[in-house]
């Protein structure tokens, strides 16, 4: 399986290249996920999943511009009438797709999408605070696992709704521990301000902490290709 990292920027105004871009991978050239620029639209995916319907992952909802290519997503978009709701399996281009909720809003639904082919094992999140225990058991063995990045610190940020629901993103160390029970290896996307001070700085502490939960933990950038 190969796999295309297309942008690692988070919903933030600063930019680095490589770190330009906002959220999207490309499976095998044919299947992607997110689609945080229009740009992303010129490579001509046959198939598009969003994790969940905010600008910097789709990007059609910022200006609430029409988006009239078919796409899977969490829910439905009113200004997109081809949107189709998916929360299941689906097998297409060789590859089993399986859609795992995750907590990160209280104003959209949010997903990540297990991708699986020939034996390997991909998970990508998009944004997220935590994934229930009852899908653990589908994060068996990952060959890989692309996550967020939007903070650093231990625990992120994340708030409480009035009605005691959460919402915001867990810190690296969280989701860098979380993981670690899954995979060996995971690449960071998705970052924050935090990350642009330094970039070298930012991929040594990512390497270090990896270290420290014995896995490979990797910053990735736009462009970054991987053949699984």
């Amino acid at each position: 399986m190969k796999i295309k990292i297309l942008g690692t920027r988070g919903e933030i105004k600063v930019s680095a290249p490589k770190h330009s871009n906002h959220s999207g991978i490309l499976a095998d050239g044919k299947i992607m996920f997110d689609v945080g620029e229009k740009k992303f639209l010129s490579l001509d995916p046959k198939y598009i999943f969003i994790t969940h319907l905010h600008p910097d992952h789709a990007f059609f909802v910022r200006n609430w511009e029409k988006f009239d290519r078919p796409f899977y997503a969490p829910e439905k978009y009113e200004l997109a009438g081809n949107g189709q709701v998916f929360n299941k399996k689906i097998n297409i281009e060789s590859c089993k797709i399986t859609s795992i909720p995750t907590i990160h809003s209280i104003k959209v639904k949010s997903q990540g999408y297990l991708i699986e082919k020939n034996q390997k094992r991909i998970l990508y999140t998009g944004d997220l605070i935590w994934i229930d225990k009852k899908y653990h058991k589908l994060l068996k063995d990952l060959d890989l696992v692309i996550t967020e990045a939007s903070f650093y610190q231990t625990g992120g940020v994340v708030r409480k709704s009035r009605d005691g629901r959460i919402f915001g993103h867990t810190g690296v160390p969280n989701l860098t521990k979380l993981f670690s029970g899954f995979t060996k290896k995971i690449i960071f996307v998705h970052f924050g301000s935090w990350a642009y001070k330094n970039m070298r700085e930012t991929r040594h502490a990512i390497s270090e902490l990896g270290k420290t939960y014995g896995v490979d933990a990797i910053l990735g950038y736009d462009g970054l290709e991987l053949n699984l």
